[in-house]
Formats: structure tokens, sequence, C-alpha cells
């Protein structure tokens, strides 16, 4: 059991009790049908990368996948999907191939980062200015979405600030699919705390404070039951929903021991995951595109 189950649960009962049901939505499932959501609206989770690090067990997260795809974004800088299938075995983005440029993403993500060099230039800027406050990276460039199609970027800004001898980190993202991706402990948590261990290491510092903003998170229509096995398991485990946020837990530790501090030389075999023990079997969950 991890703080993120905690949080998870948490989350959970407030969509599924006090959410908002979208209307017209853009999504569609494989089927054609529309991918209707209930959401709420801002969420907000903070966690301290050094004492835990945010990962759900109340199902298997394939964090190695979701560190790979940072390595796609920000270390390959690609939108290739052909670099995505073959170099990582990584095929979940090729319902969002573009129509304009094939074989890829269109100008999005991977393609936003090498065209204004954002990462090099976020790591020069907190070595030459550590406490200054326009340490961002955005890819959320309107002239980018106008060269081609593609998916708009969910998980688009974030703001890195030094504290002494701590990197702290803010991610914001627009949207989240709360069982796929953005949830406390999922996918998206998972692999950016992992990019924030990797500037760290590459700017001198440690990994701090890693603080997670959803503006819109949504429990698909068509995952609700996924939703109640969730809480079923939480139960079994006496996770309750009201409990302080300071519940007793075995930090689950995400190990980054490179032999080098340069970013590009990172790689997967670098992270190992410690005391984590996620509940099986697997969730399924459709996504709606």
């Amino acid at each position: 059991m991890t703080r993120a189950d905690l949080r998870l649960i948490q989350d959970i009962r407030n969509i599924m009790n006090n959410g908002t049901m979208d209307e017209n939505p853009r999504p569609r499932y494989s089927d054609g049908t529309p991918a209707h959501t209930k959401f709420v609206n801002h969420v907000v989770r903070t966690y301290d990368l050094s004492k835990e690090f945010p990962i759900c067990s109340l199902r298997p997260i394939a964090w190695k996948t979701a560190i790979k795809e940072i390595f796609w974004i920000y270390k390959d800088a690609s939108n290739s999907l052909d670099v995505l299938r073959n170099k990582y075995n990584i095929h979940y983005w090729d319902d969002w191939e573009s129509v304009m440029i094939p074989e890829t993403i269109g100008i999005r993500y991977g393609a936003t980062v090498k065209k204004y060099d954002l990462l090099n230039k976020l790591i020069t800027d907190i070595k030459k200015n550590p406490y200054g406050r326009r340490h961002i990276i955005s890819l959320w460039q309107e002239n980018d979405f106008d060269e081609s199609d593609g998916l708009a970027p969910c998980a688009f800004l974030t703001i890195w600030n030094v504290r002494g001898e701590y990197l702290d980190m803010c991610l914001i993202q627009r949207s989240g699919d709360m069982l796929t991706a953005s949830g406390a402990g999922g996918i998206n948590e998972v692999q950016y705390a992992c990019l924030q261990m990797m500037v760290a290491k590459a700017t001198g510092y440690k990994p701090g404070k890693f603080t997670h903003f959803v503006a819109n998170e949504q429990i698909y229509t068509r995952h609700f039951d996924a939703a109640n096995e969730l809480l079923r398991r939480a139960s079994e485990q006496k996770i309750e929903s009201n409990s302080q946020y300071d519940y007793e837990f075995e930090p689950v530790k995400m190990n980054f021991n490179p032999k080098s501090d340069n970013f590009y030389d990172f790689s997967i075999e670098d992270f190992s995951l410690e005391n984590y023990n996620p509940i099986k079997p697997q969730i399924k969950l459709e996504l709606g595109i």
C-alpha cells in the first residue's frame, strides 16, 4: 500500500460522488461511440521525492514503459512512431498518428522539445541561474499546432525551482484520463517524477517536491467498473478514503544510479524499483481516441 493508493481512492470517490458528466465529447471509442466522462476540475497532488515515490500498487503500473516514453519525448526529442515502436516497443500512440505527417504524432511533444531546444535550455538555465523563476518547459506552442494535426499535449507544462540542495518541479496537465494515466501514482506521475530525478542529477541537485496539477481529471464511463474494482481492492487492503494523509505506509523507492550526470547518457537500466508489490491481475481499460 502506498500513499498514492490513498490519494487515488480519494480522487475516485470524489469523481464518482461529486463529478459532472460531460457533453459532446471529442474522443470516441474504437466502435465509434462517444467516449463520455465524469470529471472534476482542479486536482492537486504533492509528493516529497526525497521520502517516497508516487506509484499506485492497487494495480500494476508499467513504470519502465512510462520512463521510456519520457526518453522518447525529452531525450530523443522525437515525434516518430517508428522510433517509439522499434526502440521502445511502445505502440499505443499509433492511434494518434498524424494525417499530415505520417508515421509521426505531428509537431507535438518531442518535436516541440527539439524545435525550441527546450531540455538543453532548461538544464543550462538551472545551472547558470539556479534561483531564477523562469525555469519552464512548455509544450503548448500554438505555432506548432498550426503546422500539423495531432493530439494537443495533455501534460504540457513543467515549472522548476531550486530549493537549497533540492530541485522541485510542478507538472501542469490540462486534461487527465485518471485510470489510464493521470491518476495518483499512475503513468504520468511516475514518468514525470523520473524526469525530475534525471534533470536533478544533470544539474547537480537532489529531487525534492513534486506537485501534479490536473485542470480536468476524468473517469470514462466505460471505466466505471474498473474504478469500482479499485475501490474493492482498496477496501480489502483497508485503505479508507477518510484516512489521514500521514497513514502508515511503506514507501516504494525508485533507485536511480546512472554512471554519468549527462542527461543523454541515462538509460532504463539506471532505474530500479524497490518494495513494489502491486495487486494483480491487471485492469483492462478501453481508450477514448
